[in-house]
């Protein structure tokens, strides 16, 4: 028996304690979840002790598998962020992740002009409303959607998020939408990621409680999905200006009642890892978006009065 364990092994072993399934883990791993299981079979032959308790559909871990993965936990991080480290060194690739209303409705639009001014660098970009884990996807930035409060992340403010009345002008003229207590005879469009509209017809309408739980609703579980619903005429929907600034300037919507906006905890930030030594071109993508946000509304301070030299 060699000294080393098999290797090939430890990455399966790490995926499968960290999401709880050998077929999650062989998702991640680009494999069948036979071969992880064949890995873990080794693992645990090289071991001598079982590492995951099975049953149908579901592992379980044991004591010696948990306290095996808490061992070599800070070692596989190490060769991963060293590994890292050394590829990026010459690497002028970009590696960033937005929710996908806000790479549609913003981003996408201003993505041209950073390529333009930086043809040598190469730009990856993902969408995605899942949380991601920087220790564990390949991404430098990140915009998320939260309160901005997280110890691990350094947080830029972008925008403040706020709830704000939108449909289709013929909608708004076939049902004479002129104050916000006509919303009665309307059907409105709920984003359930983002249901803000008992706050904000409680604020603005004198529509008693039961008058509002009678409004004609219809629940939509994406944001650009309620956006798009609104423009072909199918409700009022509640969103961000800034996701429906462009359909706006387009003549597809129109900002209802300009003077009822709630604003709402959570807002976009850019977010990396905190004490992350940045690359280059990382930190040169971070200023552009910075200065391209810059039209939103939010006082940034510039990179120097923000960042230590060498952050």
């Amino acid at each position: 028996m060699g000294s080393y364990p098999p290797l090939k092994s430890l990455p399966a072993f790490e995926a499968s304690m960290r999401l709880k399934s050998f077929a999650l883990a062989a998702d991640e791993l680009n494999v069948t979840p036979g071969a992880v299981g064949q890995q873990i079979r080794k693992l645990e032959d090289w071991l001598g002790v079982e590492l995951f308790t099975r049953t149908v559909r579901q592992i379980t871990p044991t004591a010696d598998g948990l306290a095996y993965a808490a061992r070599i936990a800070p070692a596989l991080q190490q060769i991963r962020d060293a590994s890292h480290q050394l590829r990026d060194q010459s690497n002028h690739a970009v590696r960033f992740v937005m929710p996908p209303s806000f790479a549609a409705k913003w981003f996408s639009k201003r993505m041209s002009r950073f390529l333009i001014a930086h043809p040598e660098m190469s730009l990856h970009v993902g969408s995605s409303s899942v949380l991601l884990d920087f220790d564990h996807d390949p991404v430098d930035l990140a915009v998320r959607y939260f309160d901005g409060v997280d110890e691990s992340l350094e947080t830029i403010l972008l925008y403040q998020g706020q709830a704000a009345a939108f449909c289709a002008p013929s909608y708004r003229d076939r049902l004479g939408l002129d104050r916000p207590d006509d919303l009665a005879r309307a059907t409105v469009l709920n984003d359930i990621l983002h249901p803000w509209w008992e706050e904000w017809l409680g604020r603005f309408s004198t529509l008693t409680a039961p008058d509002i739980r009678a409004i004609k609703r219809v629940e939509i579980d994406q944001t650009s999905m309620a956006i798009e619903a609104a423009i072909h005429g199918q409700g009022v929907v509640l969103a961000n200006p800034l996701l429906a600034e462009e359909d706006i300037s387009e003549g597809k919507l129109i900002h209802l009642f300009p003077d009822q906006v709630v604003k709402v905890p959570s807002g976009y930030y850019l977010v990396w890892p905190k004490n992350c030594d940045l690359r280059a071109p990382v930190k040169e993508f971070r200023d552009w978006l910075l200065a391209e946000a810059s039209d939103l509304g939010i006082k940034q301070q510039t990179p120097a009065e923000r960042f230590r030299p060498g952050l």
